[in-house]
This record gives C-alpha cells, sequence and structure tokens, in this order.
C-alpha cells in the first residue's frame, strides 16, 4: 500500500466520536445482516436440496427405466424403426413426473437413451461425450449428486444399476432450486440494505443527541481555552449542566465543572494577590519618590557648600547623589510598570518612529562614542498612533542595552521599516557577544540580570534588570510584540507596531 492510498484511508477514516459510534453500529449491523443473510439462504438451499433428494428416491429410476422398456419394445417390433422424440413420446413413463425430470439409461459406459419430461410427455435429448462420462462416474451409493450438463444446466441426480447391468440415472433440475434461492438472495439484500440505511441515519441521530452533552463540554472547554489566563481578572464559563450525573457524559461535565470552579477560586486569588502587588508596588514607588527625592536635593546641597570640605566626605557626597538618581530612577520604572500591570491607557497620537529613532541614536552614539552606530532608514517617514514618549522609552532601553553590554567597536544598526501596510518594525541588531543561553527564556522579565564580567564587555543583561521588561510592557501596551534572536555574534532586538486608529 503506497503512500497516497493511506493518506485516502486516513480521511475516510472516521475520527470524531460521533462518527466513529455510527460507523460501528451500522458495521456491527451490517454483519449481523449478513450472517442473518448467508445463513437464511444456505439454509434454504439446503432444505430445497434435501426436498429435491427426497423426490429422487421416493420416484426412484422409474423414469429411466420406462425407457428401458421402450428400447426393448423398439427391438421387438424391429430393428430398423428410428428411435427418437416420437418413440420416447410414445413409450416414456411420464407419470408422477415433475416438469424438467432427466433420466438416462447407460450400457457399458454409453449412453443409449436420455430424455427429459416436457409437459406430459418425455422429449429425447442428446448428450456430448463428457455428459456421458460425467453420468457413467456417478456411483450407485443410494445418494443425490448435483452435476452440469453442457446443454441441460445443472441437476440433481440420482444413479441406480438396472436389471441388464446397465446403469440408470434420473434427475431433478436445480434451476427452480438457485431462481428461489437467488430471489430471497435479493430479498434479504433489498430488506437488509434498507435496514442499514435506516438504522446509519436513525443511528447518527440518536448518537448525535446522546453526545450532546459532551458537545456542551467541548464548547465550554473551548470558550476556556480562548481565554487569556495569565493575568488580569478572569470569568469563566459557568456550569455546563450536561444531562444525567450518572451518564458517563454527565461525568465528564461534573468533573469539568469541579475543575473550572477550582481554577476559577485560584485565578480570584491570584488576581488579589497581583492587585495587591500592584497597589503595594504603585504606592510604594510612589511614597519612595519624595524621601529619595530629599535625599538628593541634600546631597546636591551639601555638594554647594562654600566652605572648604574634606576630600572624602565631597566623595562619600557624590556617591550619595549618584545613587538617589539611580534610586529615582528605578523607583519612577516601578511605577510605570505598576501603571502598565493596571491597564492605564497611554496617550495616543500620531508619532513619527523615523524622527523618534534619529533621536534616540544620537543619544545613544553620545552616551558612547566608541561604539558604531548605524542608521537604516525608508526614503519617507513611518508614523504610527501611540504614546511618544513611551516609545522613545523603549528605543533608549534597547539601545542602552546593546551599548551597556557589548565591548568597545561593537556595531550598532538600528532599522525602521513598514513590514506591510499599517505596521512599523523597528529592530535593533548589534555583533556583540550575545544573549547567554540561561538568560534568554526570562529576558523580559522583571529583575532579569546577570553579573558584568568587566566593564564594556559585560553579558547581556547585567544592571537593574527592568529595561527590557519596561519595553516589552509598553510595546504591548501599544498592541505590539517585542521579540529577539541572538547568536554568538549576532544579537536583534524587534519591535513591530501597529498603526492603531485614533
Amino acid at each position: 500500500m503506497n503512500a497516497a492510498t493511506r493518506a485516502r484511508l486516513n480521511r475516510l477514516r472516521p475520527r470524531t466520536l460521533r462518527a466513529k459510534l455510527t460507523w460501528g453500529l451500522v458495521v456491527l449491523l451490517a454483519l449481523s445482516c449478513a450472517t442473518v443473510g448467508v445463513t437464511s439462504v444456505l439454509a434454504l438451499r439446503s432444505y430445497l436440496t434435501d426436498q429435491l433428494d427426497h423426490q429422487l428416491a421416493d420416484s426412484g429410476c422409474l423414469f429411466p427405466s420406462s425407457l428401458r422398456q421402450s428400447a426393448d419394445a423398439q427391438q421387438q417390433l424391429g430393428g430398423d424403426i428410428d428411435y427418437g422424440d416420437l418413440a420416447a413420446r410414445w413409450r416414456a413413463d411420464t407419470r408422477g413426473q415433475s416438469i424438467g425430470t432427466f433420466g438416462a439409461r447407460l450400457n457399458d459406459g454409453v449412453v443409449s437413451d436420455a430424455a427429459v419430461v416436457r409437459a406430459d410427455r418425455g422429449t429425447a435429448v442428446t448428450l456430448d461425450t463428457a455428459d456421458a462420462a460425467t453420468l457413467n462416474a456417478l456411483p450407485t451409493d443410494g445418494k443425490a449428486h448435483s452435476v452440469t450438463f453442457s446443454t441441460l444446466g445443472a441437476y440433481r441426480v440420482y444413479a441406480c444399476a438396472g436389471k441388464d447391468d446397465d446403469l440408470l440415472v434420473s434427475g431433478l433440475p436445480l434451476a427452480p432450486l438457485q431462481e428461489t434461492v437467488r430471489r430471497l438472495a435479493l430479498v434479504c439484500s433489498v430488506v437488509f440494505g434498507g435496514a442499514l440505511v435506516i438504522t446509519g441515519v436513525a443511528g447518527a441521530l440518536w448518537v448525535r443527541h446522546s453526545l450532546h452533552p459532551l458537545r456542551r463540554v467541548t464548547d465550554t472547554a473551548a470558550a476556556v481555552a480562548a481565554l487569556k489566563l495569565d493575568s488580569g481578572e478572569v470569568t469563566l464559563p459557568g456550569p455546563t449542566a450536561a444531562g444525567d450525573p450518572h451518564s458517563e457524559a454527565g461525568q465528564v461535565a461534573a468533573a469539568l465543572d469541579r475543575m473550572l470552579g477550582h481554577v476559577q477560586e485560584a485565578l480570584a486569588k491570584r488576581h488579589t494577590s497581583e492587585e495587591r502587588l500592584r497597589s503595594f508596588a504603585a504606592d510604594a514607588s510612589h511614597e519612595l519618590r519624595t524621601p529619595v527625592a530629599s535625599i538628593r536635593g541634600h546631597a546636591e546641597l551639601a555638594l554647594r557648600h562654600p566652605g572648604p570640605v574634606p576630600a572624602k566626605v565631597e566623595r562619600a557626597l557624590d556617591r550619595v547623589a549618584a545613587e538617589a538618581a539611580r534610586m529615582s530612577a528605578m523607583v519612577d520604572d516601578l511605577l510605570l510598570l505598576a501603571r502598565l500591570d493596571a491597564g492605564r491607557p497611554l496617550q495616543r497620537e500620531r508619532v513619527d518612529v523615523t524622527r523618534l529613532v534619529i533621536d534616540c541614536t544620537d543619544d545613544a552614539r553620545a552616551a558612547s562614542p566608541d561604539h558604531d552606530w548605524v542608521l537604516d532608514l525608508p526614503e519617507t517617514p513611518v508614523t504610527v498612533t501611540g504614546d511618544a514618549h513611551r516609545l522613545a522609552q523603549v528605543l533608549t532601553n534597547l539601545l542602552a542595552n546593546a551599548r551597556l553590554h557589548t565591548p568597545a567597536g561593537t556595531l550598532v544598526t538600528v532599522r525602521v521599516a513598514r513590514s506591510e501596510p499599517g505596521r512599523c518594525r523597528v529592530s535593533v541588531a548589534d555583533d556583540g557577544p550575545g544573549i547567554p543561553s540561561e538568560l534568554r527564556p526570562t529576558l523580559f522579565e522583571r529583575f532579569t540580570r546577570a553579573d558584568r564580567r568587566h566593564p564594556g564587555t559585560g553579558t547581556r543583561g547585567a544592571g537593574a534588570g527592568l529595561g527590557l521588561s519596561i519595553a516589552a510592557a509598553v510595546v504591548a501596551a501599544h498592541e505590539g510584540t517585542l521579540t529577539f534572536e541572538s547568536v554568538p555574534g549576532s544579537t536583534v532586538f524587534t519591535v513591530l507596531l501597529p498603526e492603531i486608529p485614533l
């Protein structure tokens, strides 16, 4: 069996439970009907054959014996009389014989007389050599046997020994029996075929009705699968109410309802915990802004003191100011993430992505002149609808990621293109060392970071670990995607933004 044949058989094979049950019902009924039909035909054939055998046994060799008597009379009247159809009609004894009864007399393996009853008379027939050989081979065991003549067709014959050491053969035609059996087989085929069609249709409707509760279970499961369960408040579909709880479908539905209840409870608890965590992060970030700003202000004020300040004190104040500035930026990032998690809408305005990329790249070039910065921009500006400040923050974080975690001399290429109507593609590529494999699965998660190897050649992911998570969150808020591909010597971050109507 070749692959094409197997493919066609696979397409024809029932796949759904409803189809399998229906086909199974039809196949079992077909096997039952075939068994009943074949048994009935064989039983009828056997019964009719036994009737023929009894009829042959009751009549014995009366008819072929009368042919022998007519031949003796022919010899008494004179050998020049032609024994033919006239003689058979005249002398053959057809009393009590059925139409089509066959009789033959054989002497030394040669058929001397052969006739068939036609109406109320006997008609001589001619048998060829093969027929004579068949008759001569019949045993005189008192049993009937089936033979087929070249001109007469199938017969059931009975052989007995004559008085003059000749062989007498009597037979009845099998044509009526075969016709009766054929009619029965035809009737069985029509009746059973109709029964199969009716049962198949009725069975399909019944199976469909019986499996309807499973359909509701499937619809409920599909509805749950279509929900976004990763975050936010989720409301699962209600109970399936799938019929009798004692049935298999009802048990499956009840188990699904219990599972959905546990999932709903777990999701509610998770949502409550997330809301508390977001509220804490937002409140903590908001509350930390004031003391951090105060610390930073006092440090800068102390540095501006007109009097002499010891060098160690001045250095300590510089560190306090720097760390306060870093903490202030981290607090702002945490507050931004909390707002994005809460689903607060961003501004919606037309943003020139090309101009935004140019400005952010210029800032990165000024911050790291030892990198090679290349812009690949389209001839016409590319614009999207979104929050310009937040999109600039995305580009700044991606460029800072390439700048901080690649060695000096790394080539960083920023490309802008319109991938398809209404969509903008921005990519930041570099030929640096790449992203370590252990960081890739959690690269966009918060506080994902790695230790620097040494300044200028650090591993990606070092730092506070909020830059890429903020970029991913902002892009997701714009209904876009942020992806990356990284191998040693090539890392590409790609931002795909749709044009959201105002």
